[in-house]
């Protein structure tokens, strides 16, 4: 592929919605974040890592048949639906396939759809300088019609989504300054995100077991000084069994004998400390006083560095 994959921009998580005319609202998927590549002959999806995942959604391999520009890149999300919504853990069930055999029994299972909110290069041509209006506009009339890719709908009353998005379970929203360009591996004001569901990208520094088998795990963030701080234990969730068998061969390899947290947690007693290496997305009630979270459930584990969960997830939630 001649085009060489970037960062994408990202949005900071805000305290309350921005207001006045210079702003518009999308909804926030709970999927993963994908960008489409098109050189004008090779096509390649790769998220937001750098790693490419085109085999794992063989329905978006072939790009021309939703986008009319010669060459391409597209910003958007890959979802997954259950029970009519975005469903992250779904959409794991497809990323985490690493075999074409594996894809294909997949396919009538967890159908996809890419939400495409933002091109980055067209015909030959950046366009990240453009202001979002602008590279909103190429979107509206480079995409075609196609059964597993939408373009997402922009709103200019963001109170008003946000509270349809509660209405109907969804994850949250992002507002997005419409004089915005788009910055590679950013991550500013100009993009805020107001989420409904509390969410967390932890990693897990130890487990515990019950007859033999890995039944949960505890959880920590970093913060500046690369400390690591407990956020509490979880072992309900969307892991089925074979996951946490998984989870067992795995803990037996990065066993350590030093507790990697900063201070020991209050559910240390009968716990193994693992090397700090495994990171999952959990979806929670809320914060407890204590800042460990309250009803926590897995949704899965993610393809992140550790260093990415950071303290300061806990900020407006």
């Amino acid at each position: 592929m001649k085009l060489k994959p970037i960062t994408p921009f990202e949005p900071v998580l805000a305290a309350a919605l921005p207001a006045g005319p210079g702003w518009i609202a999308q909804i926030k998927w709970d999927g993963v974040r994908m960008l489409c590549y098109h050189d004008g002959g090779e096509t390649e999806l790769i998220n937001r890592r750098g790693n490419r995942r085109t085999m794992q959604y063989p329905e978006l391999a072939e790009s021309r048949s939703y986008c009319r520009a010669g060459s391409f890149i597209l910003d958007g999300e890959v979802i997954a639906l259950s029970g009519g919504k975005p469903s992250f853990h779904e959409v794991m069930r497809r990323d985490s396939l690493r075999s074409e055999a594996a894809v294909r029994a997949a396919l009538p299972a967890v159908p996809v759809l890419y939400m495409v909110f933002d091109m980055l290069y067209c015909n030959g041509e950046w366009l990240l300088d453009q202001p979002l209006t602008r590279r909103q506009q190429l979107l509206g009339e480079m995409l075609l019609p196609h059964p597993h890719v939408q373009n997402v709908p922009s709103y200019t009353d963001p109170a008003q989504l946000y509270t349809a998005a509660q209405t109907n379970g969804l994850e949250g929203i992002v507002c997005k300054d419409i004089t915005s360009v788009y910055a590679p591996g950013g991550k500013d004001k100009r993009w805020q995100k107001r989420k409904i569901i509390a969410d967390v990208t932890a990693v897990a520094g130890g487990v515990t077991y019950r007859d033999g088998i890995v039944n949960a795990l505890l959880f920590g963030l970093y913060d500046d000084e690369g400390k690591l701080h407990y956020i509490g234990h979880a072992g309900a969730g969307k892991m089925t069994a074979a996951d946490w068998r998984r989870l067992t061969e795995l803990a037996e390899t990065l066993a350590s004998p030093l507790m990697p947290f900063e201070a020991p947690p209050e559910r240390s007693k009968g716990a193994r400390w693992i090397k700090p290496e495994l990171v999952f997305k959990i979806h929670f009630l809320e914060w407890n006083p204590s800042g460990t979270f309250r009803q926590p459930v897995i949704q899965a584990r993610v393809d992140l560095p550790p260093s990415a969960c950071r303290l300061e997830q806990r900020a407006f939630l």
